[in-house]
């Protein structure tokens, strides 16, 4: 009934699933891919030498030659701790569902201790590369069989073939999130979710990042949503502004870093004259005071506490963009962060005059409370590019910063009322039909400290933040694809 897709490691646990499998009457072949250093003979098992798990050409292999009903994908090497029941009840639900692919949540063992590990439902705008599905997907080989037909083999890519593959099948058919802990992972990788944010744009990884940008922009093409490098016009300036800057910080609760946020921005040296919107939202430290001691003492500081209670992040933007005080941009600075030297305001407002852009988006350097740079260091976002960057936007989880914007397009856009995702959220609606620009240079200071609001989630507080963005993907893709279909579509009689 079931092949199993296997990538080799050198571990004693490698060996323990390994045999499970091959005395599992549900198993029919294995199919081992390693770099040459598995030297096995065993009952049903296949060898494919690959250096990357990955790649394209080692999967192609394998689905050329699969024969049984369904097909078993590790989706990178682990310690795993099966049930009895585990992939009979992984069958029975992709046979129930009809979906093209099934997988489940799970538990994690590490330093001695058991917990749930709940997964997320997938979605249609569920494209990001980092999907957590666990370490198993069990596949409808009919389903996998139908999208190398329709779409031909996978693309002769070193690290993305995996990714390729489920993108191709969720185009189709329903992938299905069995909520239910079906095996255990034992844990190599105990970095708090901050320690892990990262990740995805670590330096060392680019080769990496612009394979999996290569497969989202195929598969948004094969889904209608792929946007060509056509822009429209800036909409033309309407009424004054008392600043050509605005820097606005929404802010509750730091008082150990608002004075310094604050005054980074208030050293800045610009050829046009700025301010600082401080939205103060109900702080109960000595935020309010610290904040209202320096609008004493510098004119340039407006301090404003809104009315409402229920404010997020991008409510107080708000609050701070519809101000009448608030200049032609409006340039984005959190609480706990820095301007890195007195020229960032000058370099967002210079790049803002070489193009026609809503949006403009910087590069940023991590550093610890003592301003030393930690790892992965800067953080610049290379991979975007004006041709393509708004649809590998969609695959991944940020864009940068500091963030900066056309304060009439905020206002005509409003920013959602939540204090995660807020700021991606309106940078997917801007790109969507506007040209974003971009600063390579860090001008920006991210200090990573534990007070920061993401330092070390639950993984249920992780998991609703990756469904949100999520959604936000699914509301982008569904626009986009309405937009080509009307440009498709060509004027109405």
């Amino acid at each position: 009934m079931i092949d199993v897709v296997l990538p080799y490691h050198s571990s004693p646990a490698f060996e323990t699933i390994l045999s499970k499998f091959v005395h599992s009457p549900l198993v029919h072949e294995i199919w081992i891919l390693h770099d040459g250093s598995f030297k096995g003979d065993r009952r049903k098992c296949n060898s494919i030498k690959s250096d990357s798990f990955g790649s394209g050409a080692a999967l192609n292999e394998v689905l050329g030659k699969v024969r049984a009903e369904y097909l078993l994908v590790f989706s990178r090497a682990g310690e795993i701790i099966l049930s009895d029941s585990s992939l009979e009840r992984l069958v029975y639900v992709l046979n129930e569902t009809g979906a093209g692919m099934t997988y489940s949540d799970y538990d994690t063992l590490g330093k001695g201790t058991r917990h749930h590990h709940p997964v997320n439902d997938y979605q249609f705008g569920s494209i990001r590369d980092n999907f957590d599905f666990g370490l198993l997907q069990l596949y409808s080989v009919k389903a996998v069989q139908e999208t190398v037909r329709k779409y031909g083999p996978l693309p002769d890519v070193w690290h993305a073939g995996l990714y390729d593959l489920r993108l191709r099948v969720s185009a189709d058919r329903r992938l299905f999130h069995v909520q239910e802990y079906l095996y255990t992972i034992v844990e190599s990788d105990t970095r708090t979710s901050g320690e892990k944010q990262f990740d995805y744009v670590d330096p060392r990884n680019q080769e990496i990042q612009k394979e999996m940008e290569r497969v989202a922009t195929d598969h948004l093409k094969r889904i209608g949503a792929y946007l060509s490098p056509q822009f429209k016009a800036l909409p033309k300036a309407s009424g004054s502004f008392p600043v050509e800057v605005s820097v606005i910080i929404p802010v509750r609760n730091r008082e150990r870093t608002i004075a310094d946020a604050m005054g980074s921005v208030l050293r800045q040296k610009s050829d046009k004259p700025f301010n600082l919107i401080v939205v103060d939202n109900h702080s109960t430290d000595r935020t309010t005071s610290i904040v209202a001691d320096l609008a004493k003492r510098d004119p340039r500081v407006i301090h404003l506490i809104p009315e409402r209670d229920d404010l997020g992040i991008g409510g107080c933007w708000n609050e701070g963009v519809r101000s009448e005080r608030c200049g032609r941009y409006a340039v984005q600075l959190d609480s706990d962060d820095m301007y890195s030297d007195e020229n960032t305001l000058q370099s967002v407002i210079e790049t803002f005059r070489s193009g026609e852009y809503a949006m403009v988006i910087g590069s940023y350097k991590l550093v610890n409370m003592q301003l030393e740079e930690i790892p992965p260091g800067i953080i610049d976002h290379k991979e975007w590019t004006p041709e393509n960057g708004r649809n590998n936007a969609l695959r991944i989880n940020g864009l940068g910063a500091p963030r900066a914007f056309l304060t009439q397009l905020l206002r005509e856009n409003p920013i959602p009322n939540v204090s995660y995702g807020e700021d991606y959220a309106i940078a997917l609606r801007l790109s969507r039909e506007y040209r974003i620009g971009r600063i390579y240079v860090p001008i920006y200071l991210c200090r990573r400290w534990e007070g920061n609001t993401d330092a070390a989630l639950p993984v249920e507080q992780v998991n609703r933040n990756d469904s949100y963005k999520d959604k936000l993907r699914t509301i982008e893709i569904l626009a986009r694809q309405s937009m080509n279909a009307r440009k498709s579509a060509g004027p109405q009689s």
